[in-house]
């Protein structure tokens, strides 16, 4: 270890213990702790050169651990899904008990404000809270709001410590308390696997997704750890000044030492406008290492890939020609245009595009509609993580694209269910004026016909068939009306993912 890294450690240490004998922050009553095969980690301070034994009710002891640099450690045996347990940290003639706690899958809840979105905000708000006492084993933590320029070993603070969850604690003020992405989609992955479920929010509006990423995920981009998102249209709303870092060092550094199922995350409408060319790079990397961080750092009990969701952005202005938001949806997915894929392995995507809700009163970059989010989100979690066969969970994406005399045939990778529009594909006319000198440009291909699992779009707009040098669609940052963009699968539930692509010139 680096002299830098020990430097860091120890001051984490002096900062968050003092010889109190204590569970870390993260454990507490009705929390949920991940169940067999893996091996939940419980972890906490006390005085150095102490022993400490851990009782699970109902089970034998585990063997005593000694305290190393104000640190205790003890890593369970596999234990099913259920209880309630009582869980009790033994140190000489002091105990610590934590009561009602389950075994069960934990996911962690990540990214900005689309992911603060509280319950209380969304369409039928009253009916989602008043849900929540039909689901007493979804379990709930959110770490406080935290920045810090070095990494801390415990959070510096709970906004919701482990709770049963209540309409109150759902609800709790606009962006102020639980997520309702994060809670919509536990209560699904319950509905499905009928146990417990545990979720861990930590998440901060406005943020880019450097601030959540270790300085060696950013280096793996060009990146260093100073840069800070300077003030632009988006950020502006809610917060700006973010230096690299410093919200992976507050709010996700400490969580490491926990076993986890998997994560979804809901960001990068910061990104946009900051390194957006970088975020092919930047969100799969931050992938990459928070799977390797977590994997080291539990002793090899979360997976080294475990299972990572995330929403492609949905929308913004309406009328709006920058392409910030096409962009980032294509970078989303390591420019692949779906996931999994070969740079994203053991990914899933949830498409937002057609939710675009230009009156929310919390300002149209904010839909409320997230329980087709959190939906489409638990499609892919119950298909990769849990690996339930032959359930869609992946809008149609083209298999081929063929260009004949007057038209492209676009065919998918499934049925599809397909509505006219005049303007959703688009060709990248290339007009040759003279030698060297060309004039280019995006004009829209109208759909002529459909089949079963293909579209013909026309071509007629470019002055020749060998002159159509691209393809794309939904390239715009509001593409579609709410729930109507014109491809979907065949069911009309999930829609097709935007995509661009060069086309082969005769």
């Amino acid at each position: 270890m680096r002299l830098t890294a020990i430097c860091v450690y120890l001051l984490g240490i002096l900062r968050f213990s003092d010889g109190e004998f204590r569970f870390a922050s993260y454990y507490g009553d009705h929390m949920v702790l991940q169940k067999a095969p893996e091996r939940a980690v419980l972890w906490g301070f006390g005085p150095d050169d102490a022993k400490v034994t851990i009782y699970l009710s109902g089970q034998a002891a585990a063997p005593a651990v000694s305290v190393f640099a104000g640190i205790w450690r003890v890593t369970l045996v596999p234990v099913q899904a259920g209880g309630p347990y009582n869980v009790t940290a033994v140190f000489q003639n002091q105990s610590i008990t934590l009561t009602d706690v389950l075994f069960g899958d934990v996911w962690l809840c990540g990214g900005q404000s689309n992911m603060a979105f509280t319950t209380s905000q969304v369409f039928n708000a009253s009916e989602e809270m008043a849900l929540a006492s039909e689901f007493p084993h979804v379990r709930i933590f959110m770490a406080s709001l935290e920045q810090s320029h070095t990494e801390l070993i415990d959070l510096a603070g709970l906004e919701v410590p482990w709770s049963v969850p209540t309409g109150e604690l759902l609800g709790g003020g606009d962006f102020k308390h639980y997520s309702a992405v994060c809670w919509m989609f536990g209560r699904l992955l319950y509905k499905t696997l009928r146990y417990p479920i545990g979720l861990v929010e930590s998440c901060w509006g406005g943020t880019p997704v450097e601030a959540w990423s270790s300085p060696r995920a950013l280096r793996n981009c060009g990146l260093d750890r100073t840069n800070k998102l300077p003030m632009s249209s988006i950020t502006s709303m809610i917060s700006a000044g973010w230096t690299n870092s410093v919200l992976w060092n507050a709010m996700i550094y400490p969580l490491l030492n926990m076993t986890l199922k998997g994560a979804i995350w809901y960001q990068g409408e910061s990104n946009t406008e900051y390194n957006q060319k970088k975020y092919s790079c930047t969100f799969p990397s931050m992938i990459d290492d928070w799977r390797m961080a977590f994997h080291q750092s539990s002793g090899g009990q979360t997976a080294v890939d475990f299972p990572f969701g995330f929403v492609q952005l949905s929308t913004y202005i309406k009328s709006s020609v920058y392409d910030g938001f096409p962009n980032v949806r294509w970078h989303q997915t390591a420019d692949y245009g779906f996931a999994p894929n070969l740079r994203m392995k053991n990914t899933f995507m949830a498409v937002a595009m057609d939710l675009g809700d230009e009156m929310s009163p919390y300002g149209s970059i904010h839909p409320r509609d997230k329980q087709d989010v959190a939906y489409r989100l638990s499609l892919g979690a119950r298909a990769v993580a849990y690996g339930e066969k032959s359930l869609a969970f992946q809008g149609p994406f083209p298999n081929s694209v063929l260009v004949n005399d007057n038209h492209i045939n676009v065919t998918y990778d499934q049925r599809v269910s397909v509505t006219q529009s005049q303007d959703i594909f688009e060709i990248f006319c290339l007009m040759v004026k003279a030698p060297g000198d060309s004039l280019s440009s995006w004009v829209p291909a109208p759909i002529l016909q459909w089949g079963l699992s293909s579209v013909l779009v026309s071509t007629t707009k470019c002055s020749s068939r060998d002159n159509v040098a691209g393809l794309r669609y939904a390239w715009r940052d509001w593409p579609c009306d709410l729930k109507a963009c014109p491809v979907y699968s065949a069911d009309g539930v999930l829609p097709a993912p935007p995509f661009t692509q060069p086309l082969a010139r005769h």
